[in-house]
């Protein structure tokens, strides 16, 4: 039999590392507080997880949020200046219907929520903008009015 039909991998594989962002990780206090959480529960599965293959995803998942963790850089909101800014709420009209949304990190991001991310390219559209700007974008995003 030739080799190029013998399987090179075994099924007993480690799961592949998790892709890591470059770039800052910035997060709300909820999002720290999510990335606490997901440390703390990976930290109990492990002690009573006896299969092995769960086991080495849940370290490597472990390894993940624990290097989120020591990468994050807190940032609080403020509306002092009234420019929009990460962990701003904001409403916007587009294409003539209205969102809202608040800009996040990347890992506690869920559009189904209303939470995007600081680096998604409507974020970042209007990142600086304030209430009654209209930002004329190329592209899908068209014209987004901040109300």
């Amino acid at each position: 039999m030739s080799r190029a039909f013998v399987k090179e991998t075994a099924e007993s594989a480690p799961p592949p590392e998790r892709m890591v962002d470059d770039g800052p990780n910035l997060v709300t206090p909820e999002g720290l507080a999510q990335i606490e959480a997901h440390i703390a529960r990976i930290e109990a599965a492990l002690q009573s997880e006896a299969n092995v293959l769960l086991r080495e995803t849940l370290a490597r998942d472990l390894r993940y949020w624990t290097l989120r963790k020591a990468s994050a850089e807190l940032v609080t909101a403020t509306d002092s200046d009234g420019a929009i800014a990460f962990g701003s709420r904001v409403t916007i009209r587009r294409g003539g219907r209205r969102q809202s949304f608040r800009i996040v990190g990347v890992d506690e991001a869920d559009a189904a929520r209303g939470l995007i991310s600081f680096r998604a390219p409507l974020a970042q559209a209007i990142l600086g903008a304030r209430r009654g700007d209209v930002i004329e974008t190329a592209g899908p995003l068209g014209e987004i009015e901040i109300l």
